[in-house]
Order: C-alpha cells, then structure tokens, then sequence
C-alpha cells in the first residue's frame, strides 16, 4: 500500500499584486485503493494543491510537508515524482506540436519503468484501453491534444492513466466541459484504474455530478486553502442541495471561476 501524506501544507503564488497566499495549512493523506473528493468553492485553491503535488515551478510551498510512503516528494523533480507513481490528469492539457499520441504514451511509459515495453504487449494494451475510451485509433497519430475536443482531451488523460499504472491519481476538474456520455466513459476509465491497479484517486471537482459515476470514499470541503469540513458520499448529497454558502464568510459570495495559472 502506497501512502501520500500532506501536512500543514502553506503554499503562495506570485501575481500581479505580489506575493499571494494560496493554501494556508492544508493535510490530507490518501492510501491507495481510496477515492478521495474535494469539493469547494470557485478560487478555494483546488487547483493549487494538484499542481503543488506535480511540482508546478509557479507554486511556492512556504511550509509544510507531503511525503509518498515516507519520501519527501518537494524534494523531487516533476520526473521523479511521476517515477515514483504520482499521476495528474490537467484541467487544461497543454498541446505537443509534432510529438504524436503514441510517441507520447511509449516514451513516457519508458521513463517511469526504466525500460522500453514490449512492443506486442504494449500494442495490445494500447489498442484496447483506446477501445474502452471508445477512441479511434486514429487518433494514436495525431498530435498531442492539438486540435482536440475538450473531450478528446479528457480521454487522453484516463488513457495515460489506464496505461502508466501509478500508485496515486490527481484529476483536476475531469469534469470540465464534458457532456453526459463523455462524462460517464471517462469515469469508466478511472474505475478500471482504479480496480487493476489498486489506484489511490484525489478528484478535485467542482460539482457532484461526476461523483454518480466515480464514487468517494471521502469527501473534503476546501475553502479559502484550508479544508473545512470533512465526511463521507452523504456530505457531497448535502453540497449538492446546500451549494457552498454555509462556509463563506456573510456577505462574500464564491468568486468567479480564474485561469488554472492565477487560481487561488
């Protein structure tokens, strides 16, 4: 069983009005086989914890601590966290120019196993994760996420999921801009990661509904870079009909959605 640990977790970003505190003493552990929800309010710094967990260089962690089975993960580098079996699937996935699908999957699946895979093996695997995601083959030779929906996006994601194996699995916002059907074959893929490999899931969201097809375990409300409030699937039913207003302060209402680069 692999263990990541967040302790006391303060962390700042640099803006255009200087140096601005994102997440003000945050701990969570998550073991594998565990799902694990956070919910909250637009600009709770969601967004910040999953990319402070990848190593995003725009993030300051000013104090605290997240370890993966007793290892220093702030002391890695974005490679060796992936090595050590830390996965974050972006809300908003960069595009590669020039660099094809299956280039992306194959090289990347060599630098975490420190070998090439089998060629026939890794062709099986490929063809049929793709299949469940109901994916074109096609698209293996198109360029990564150039040109592709927001859909087409999300499902390159749980691919490199279902295929890369970690031990722990950070999705930012799945959610985002995927329709009913979309919603429910990515949800599928990380239910199949999650059962052949004894995935520890983070869903980071902002609305339940994915949680009808992803079910946690655990439920964390995060306002204003602190969890606030923790519970089981009855918490996320409680959210879904009471919104977030309980946790603002009076008269502060959620703040509008920002940019991933600028989220508080």
């Amino acid at each position: 069983m692999s263990v990541l640990e967040i302790r006391d977790l303060h962390v700042t970003v640099e803006t255009d009005a200087g140096t601005t505190p994102i997440l003000n003493g945050l701990s969570l552990t998550i073991r594998t086989g565990e799902t694990h929800a956070i919910m909250g309010p637009n600009g709770s710094g969601k967004s910040t914890l999953a990319y402070t967990i990848a190593g995003h260089p725009k993030y300051t962690v000013t104090s605290g601590s997240i370890t993966l089975d007793g290892e220093d993960v702030l002391a890695m580098s974005v490679d060796e966290r992936a090595r050590a079996g830390l996965f974050l699937a972006m809300q908003y996935p960069v595009e590669i120019p020039g660099v094809t699908v299956t280039n992306f999957l194959r090289t990347a699946k060599t630098a975490i196993d420190g070998e090439a895979p089998s060629i026939r093996t890794w062709t099986k695997d490929v063809k049929a994760s793709m299949k469940n995601l109901r994916m074109d083959p096609k698209f293996a030779q198109r360029n990564v996420n150039e040109g592709f929906s927001g859909g087409e996006k999300k499902r390159h994601e749980i691919l490199q999921l279902e295929l890369l194996r970690p031990q722990i699995a950070v999705l930012d916002e799945t959610d985002s801009g995927l329709d009913v059907d979309a919603l429910k074959i990515v949800s599928e893929g990380v239910n199949r990661a999650k059962a052949d490999n004894d995935l520890g899931v983070l869903l980071i969201t902002h609305y339940t509904r994915i949680l009808r097809y992803i079910h946690p375990d655990f439920v964390h409300v995060m306002v204003q870079g602190r969890i606030v409030e923790e519970g089981g699937p009855e918490l996320a039913d409680r959210l879904e009909d009471e919104g977030y207003d309980r946790y603002l302060p009076a008269g502060e209402e959620e703040p509008a959605e920002a940019p991933v680069a600028s989220e508080a």
